[in-house]
């Protein structure tokens, strides 16, 4: 059975293993202190991380954000990373953590949550466009030095 809960502080290392394979999915060789940061933010409360469980096992994560909406009232949620384990994937944890963010989000005063996938990602599109609807919305980025 799959348990989604919040990241706790002893989850670190299985955190930390999950992350690398993560970013290793998209091609990123993520740096110590890239992990070092994310990891003080889900504890700091800059992000909000929950992880799957399969027998006591953290198998997957997902890293949350909220800030006001401006089109709603509510929170505006976004998803910044999801991510399971390939050896327990098509087993429904990414569907049960999506659940669970959705309950939880309507349970802390609805908004709407959101998030991407990489455009080459049919894998998980397949798994999303169950439970949500697919925008029009094109997405465009600017790398900030600093």
């Amino acid at each position: 059975m799959t348990i989604v809960r919040d990241l706790a502080p002893g989850d670190r290392d299985a955190w930390r293993a999950l992350f690398h394979a993560y970013g290793a999915f998209y091609e990123t060789d993520l740096a110590d202190d890239v992990l070092d940061h994310v990891w003080s933010a889900l504890l700091g409360g800059a992000l909000r991380g929950f992880v799957a469980e399969e027998g006591g096992v953290v198998v997957g994560f997902a890293h949350v954000r909220t800030h006001v909406a401006t089109f709603s009232v509510g929170e505006d949620w976004y998803l910044e990373d999801l991510f399971v384990d390939p050896s327990v994937r098509a087993s429904g944890i990414g569907t049960a953590i999506l659940e669970h963010l959705v309950k939880i989000a309507t349970w802390e005063g609805g908004g709407t949550l959101r998030w991407v996938t990489a455009e080459s990602n049919a894998t998980a599109q397949r798994v999303y466009d169950k439970l949500a609807t697919r925008t029009t919305w094109v997405t465009y980025e600017v790398e900030l030095g600093g």
